[in-house]
């Protein structure tokens, strides 16, 4: 994402008083003396073509005065974010339908897929990452800055990928190994699930370990139906993993959830802070001088 600025906006306080005066202001005047001034015609459009002309050089020298930037956001060196991973159920139930209003006959994993995509396209600053658990885990995309590709992928994603159970360790841990040799001093992990911890060789309490030692966040979503998911599990994963849990009954509270781990803080993901600018002040007083160069020679000629 690119965004233009100005390094010196106040500059354009500069710009009424001088158009202003441009506009107003008498320019002194030599009298020379012809006795047939029927040779010479008004000024006309032409006499209003130099005053925008000058209104346009006084514009652009202001523009270049206040230093006109563009930051490119898509360079990782210009990002303030944090480090985030999304862990998803890929299990059976996930094909369960009913959870959205809009579409009830929608699977759960296909609603929890748009947006979960929403909530990575707004983490701009953000590095984010993927990992699905059934009967075992792996992740499906890098921690990673680019949000299109995880998005698109996320897309790619089905239930059942990871096989019909619900490993929730398992998902953890490989989450927490997403996130080794992150550089971020606030790491995140989202994980959402509509069952119970039923596989996989890594018990919840032994990940909640994990993450504690990496000091990772740990935020726990519950989807479904009171009494499909394990509440007591998820809520005492989050107190230990320093998060919150969640529960949505419904893919509107769900949006809601997402909503408001969105508001997550920001922390530096490099050690220094650097913003990588590129500055366009010279084609703002190139083109003033372009401008002023043309009515000097106006003149010139004309008289």
């Amino acid at each position: 994402m690119n965004i233009w600025s100005f390094d010196f906006v106040w500059a354009f306080l500069l710009l009424p008083p001088l158009l202003y005066c441009l506009y107003k202001c008498k320019i002194a005047l030599h009298p020379h003396y012809f006795p047939h001034l029927h040779f010479f015609g008004t000024l006309g459009k032409w006499g209003n073509l130099d005053w925008l002309l000058k209104a346009l050089a006084v514009t652009l020298m202001v523009g270049a005065l206040a230093t006109p930037v563009m930051i490119d956001y898509a360079d990782p060196r210009n990002r303030n974010g944090i480090d985030i991973v999304l862990s998803l159920d890929g299990s059976g139930s996930m094909n369960a339908s009913g959870f959205s209003q809009e579409d009830p006959r929608a699977p759960r994993f296909e609603v929890v897929q748009k947006i979960a995509s929403d909530f990575v396209m707004k983490r701009i600053e953000d590095n984010v990452g993927v990992v699905l658990f059934g009967d075992f885990a792996f992740i499906a995309t890098p921690v990673t800055y680019e949000k299109e590709i995880i998005a698109e992928m996320i897309g790619y994603l089905n239930h059942g990928m990871a096989g019909q159970n619900t490993a929730i360790g398992e998902g953890i841990a490989m989450s927490v190994r997403a996130l080794r040799g992150s550089k971020a001093k606030s790491k995140v992990i989202i994980l959402l699930t509509d069952g119970e911890n039923n596989s996989g060789a890594i018990s919840p309490k032994e990940a909640v370990g994990m993450v504690q030692r990496e000091h990772i966040k740990l935020y726990t979503i519950g989807i479904g139906e009171k009494g499909e998911f394990d509440s007591a599990l998820l809520k005492q994963l989050a107190q230990d993993g320093n998060g919150k849990f969640f529960a949505a009954a419904n893919q509107k509270e769900l949006q809601a959830i997402y909503d408001e781990i969105d508001t997550l803080e920001r922390s530096s993901i490099k050690s220094k802070q650097h913003t990588f600018e590129e500055h366009y002040f010279q084609w703002f007083g190139g083109g003033a001088l372009v401008i002023m160069v043309m009515l000097m020679w106006r003149r010139r000629i004309g008289g």
